[in-house]
């Protein structure tokens, strides 16, 4: 009796989200680290994931701004959209090249680390996201440095292994560190 209670329960609620137009993901809430997800909701709440407005135009038709750390907790929801992010540099990686779910040559492509938003006290990559560039875009950005800022549009092209990776383009320095002399 239980379980049909639980399988009516179970049922009522997807079928309330599909017509709702609500968004259902079945994610282990075990393999997303807690303070990711309360970030992502606190950046949702905050307005942070921007829906645009019906007729409205945006700069050169570029999606809204999103926060990092919602992409990487609702990997689902982003799959194959274009998301605009603002970022800190980490550094140049070979991290997710030549994988094959998410093929990303190693001999075109260079993937790249943003610092995570969320930690203030140390450099932390963001390594649930990875990001693609051609080697072209990375050679003539190779003065990069940790901490400089970098805003990209990119197309979200695979939630392989439960992360985020993402082809960037319109790959832009918005402001760089100074460097500390000796």
């Amino acid at each position: 009796m239980k379980n049909q209670n639980l399988k009516s329960l179970i049922t009522c609620l997807l079928a309330s989200a599909l017509i709702g137009g609500i968004s259902v993901t079945f994610a282990n809430p075990n393999t997303i680290p807690a303070k990711t997800l309360e970030a992502a909701r606190q950046a949702s709440n905050a307005g942070t994931i921007q829906k645009p407005v019906q007729g409205a135009i945006t700069p050169q038709n570029q999606p809204a701004m999103v926060n990092p750390l919602a992409v990487v907790a609702y990997p689902q929801r982003f799959l194959n959209q274009q998301v605009r992010i603002k970022g800190k540099f980490d550094k140049f990686s070979t991290l997710g090249l030549d994988y094959a779910p998410a093929m990303r040559s190693s001999e075109q492509y260079i993937s790249f680390l943003i610092q995570r938003p969320d930690v203030y006290d140390h450099n932390v990559p963001l390594s649930e996201m990875k990001i693609f560039m051609t080697r072209e875009v990375a050679e003539k950005n190779i003065d990069l440095n940790s901490g400089d800022i970098v805003e990209f549009t990119g197309k979200v092209f695979s939630n392989a292994l439960g992360d985020v990776w993402v082809d960037a383009q319109d790959f832009k320095v918005v402001s760089k560190i100074e460097k500390k002399q000796n």
